[in-house]
């Protein structure tokens, strides 16, 4: 089920939580009841401080502890050695103001519909993570990029707010700052000035590493930075976009931007080296941040999550940006540091498939806020905690089954022995629905769905009735359609997986209280 797999070696032992608050929370949604706390003198249902470290078009494998051979990134390294790095952490649509409507919703787009930035974002403020928090009083701070291009109730949804994005070096004032040492700086602002007495949420949204589109030199980092990676190469894909489907033509706007960035050795390596530059800026930023709470003695009641909006092709495919369903668009990295963890699961792996859209429940249930019928996630924190998942998945009924805020879990595939699943009370979901629809022109980028599997991932591309099968068991990259395949298994696997994408896809677009 992906609860323990895949674990490294351990980490120091952890430090402890204050005393236990007289009258406990509610339990968090969809955790197992549980008996006496898994780790003397820690209340499990303790209201956490809640920091989210949330950058900017950064793919699962832009750190050195994933694996990268030229970024450097030591405290996110060492972060992920004192929590779990999960490795299969996916967003449910791969573009920056859909993402941050899936966070501050907790719902897929097919929910909250925000296809299109600065136009129609519906969410009821009063259900969104900030005012959630901000109503159980909480202390909530925003700093660097909110993405929507949208105005919400500041008074109703934070104590703290400054928004901005889109440049990387900008004068303010008398001084001229670079955007990430801004984050930094605001970040500080708030944690130094906040209420003592109260819990807290910020979340740290670095417009790192985004380019900047309308320069055409792309990526500005900071001086100090020009230095690193001088004598780095860089690996460069091969340009494969004449395996893309028919309609991936030159004025794709992936492909636009793959001959902005990546259309000789050069501009390869500068864009790159650049862009790695920004990366390893935003570590050290962390590092900043988590310092501070170290300094003011609340490290140690402060969950720290790191993740991404979306992915980002680095070349692959021919094809740079993000918005389509290959590994490297929908993948990204997700650590969780966790004051409450169980010791065995600190500095471990998981292959589970965490979502962006699980992100607002597990901040919720850390604050011991129940999570609203509309929300489509999970609190992830089943995953390290109380012993983790146990359960079987191919053991769960084929009934709707109800959690414990009376949300659903689907039932699983009817092909596949219970193998294919959304989750249960005791185990993890095993695929998930992918979608992305903007509003753009089908030629610039067209829209795309898919289910996605660890072993198979089916596409399909409405605009053109087009659909794809990848074997991501033998074929990663996903440069092999099977779709056309005359064997047998790979017939049955896509009239299987074609029914269960639209399974899902209808569950993703109904008004079930559901989880997804």
């Amino acid at each position: 089920n992906g609860a323990k797999s895949g674990k490294t070696k351990k980490s120091k032992k952890g430090n402890t939580m204050p005393p236990a608050p007289t009258k406990p929370t509610r339990k968090p949604a969809g955790m197992k009841p549980s008996g006496e706390s898994s780790k003397k003198g820690i209340d499990q249902d303790h209201r956490m401080n809640v920091l989210l470290l949330y950058a900017d078009d950064w793919r699962y494998d832009t750190l050195g502890v994933a694996g990268n051979p030229v970024v450097k990134t030591p405290v996110l390294d060492a972060l992920s050695q004192e929590g779990v790095r999960f490795t299969e952490n996916c967003v449910t649509t791969s573009i920056c103001w859909v993402s941050r409507a899936t966070l501050y919703s907790g719902q897929y787009l097919a929910r909250h519909k925000f296809k299109m930035i600065g136009r129609n974002f519906d969410v009821p403020q009063n259900e969104m993570v900030y005012s959630l928090l901000k109503k159980h009083n909480y202390t909530v701070g925003h700093v660097g990029k909110l993405g929507l291009n949208v105005e919400l109730n500041r008074s109703l949804n934070f104590n703290f707010y400054n928004e901005y994005e889109g440049w990387h070096w900008k004068r303010i004032g008398y001084r001229l700052w670079h955007v990430t040492e801004k984050n930094t700086a605001d970040a500080l602002l708030f944690l130094k000035n906040k209420p003592k007495n109260k819990p807290f949420f910020l979340n740290v949204a670095y417009y790192a590493t985004h380019a900047v589109d309308t320069d055409e030199r792309q990526y500005f980092p900071q001086r100090a930075s020009m230095s690193m990676y001088l004598n780095d190469t860089i690996f460069e894909p091969e340009d494969t976009y004449d395996k893309m489907p028919y309609f991936f033509t030159q004025q794709n706007e992936g492909r636009n931007r793959w001959r902005w960035r990546f259309d000789s050795h050069e501009k390869h390596q500068r864009m790159m080296k650049n862009y790695y530059r920004m990366a390893s800026e935003v570590d050290t930023s962390v590092g900043t941040i988590v310092d501070q709470l170290r300094k003011s003695g609340e490290l140690n009641n402060t969950m720290i999550i790191f993740t991404t909006d979306n992915g980002y092709f680095h070349a692959e495919h021919g094809l740079a940006d993000k918005w389509y369903p290959h590994q490297e668009s929908i993948r990204v990295p997700l650590i969780i540091n966790d004051p409450r963890m169980d010791d065995e699961y600190k500095g471990t792996v998981n292959d589970a498939f965490t979502l962006n859209v699980d992100l607002t429940a597990t901040i919720l249930s850390a604050a011991g806020v129940n999570v609203p019928p509309t929300m489509m996630g999970r609190d992830m924190s089943v995953l390290y905690r109380n012993g983790g998942l146990k359960g079987d998945p191919a053991m769960q009924s084929r009934r709707l089954a109800f959690t414990n805020d009376r949300r659903q879990y689907p039932p699983p595939a009817k092909d596949g022995e219970g193998i294919y699943h959304s989750g249960s009370e005791s185990s993890w979901r095993t695929e998930f629905f992918y979608e992305l629809e903007t509003g753009f022109r089908k030629g610039f980028i067209p829209a795309s769905e898919a289910l996605v599997r660890k072993d198979f991932k089916y596409f399909y591309w409405p605009q053109y009735n087009f659909e794809q099968l990848f074997d991501i068991r033998t074929d990663p990259k996903e440069m092999n359609d099977l779709v056309n395949s005359t064997e047998l298994f790979h017939q049955r696997k896509l009239d299987e997986m074609r029914t269960r994408f639209r399974e899902l896809k209808d569950l993703a677009h109904s008004d079930l209280a559901i989880i997804l």
